[in-house]
């Protein structure tokens, strides 16, 4: 129960990494990788897994008070059903499709891939890691 307990704060609850099969896209590519799961102290059902691909922009601008500004140029969900077991570690494989809108401007923007874990009655767990995607290479 206390277990229980501690993973509905985020205390001991599930982690997540994101491996990208290659880091370096190019134009006709598609990103590929696999998400890997790791329970935590007590069993967790997954409402579902969100893909977000952001665009991250430094420097400042004048329409903004943030030096960093971030922009989501594509979305993707896994529906998930049941529950992932204490210390289990679950695999799930993912496909996007990049399109001219993860094309970047400039050394200040960069690309990142966020995953989120959404988790029923518990802190939802993410990891983010940055992909380069070059629309030139061929």
């Amino acid at each position: 129960m206390l277990n229980k307990f501690l993973s509905t704060i985020g205390i001991g609850s599930m982690k997540v990494d994101t491996i990208v099969d290659q880091r370096v896209i190019a134009h006709g590519e598609t990103l590929s990788g696999t998400i890997y799961i790791d329970g935590g102290q007590s069993d967790q059902v997954i409402e579902f897994i969100k893909l977000e691909v952001f665009k991250r922009t430094e420097g400042h601008r004048e329409d903004s008070d943030f030096d960093v500004t971030s922009e989501c140029v594509a979305k993707h969900t896994i529906e998930m059903v049941g529950s992932v077991k204490s210390k289990e570690t679950r695999m799930v494989p993912f496909e996007l499709v990049p399109d001219e809108r993860w094309s970047s401007e400039g050394d200040n923007v960069k690309l990142f891939l966020r995953t989120s874990i959404i988790i029923l009655n518990a802190v939802d767990v993410q990891d983010e890691d940055e992909i380069v995607f070059n629309k030139d290479l061929d």
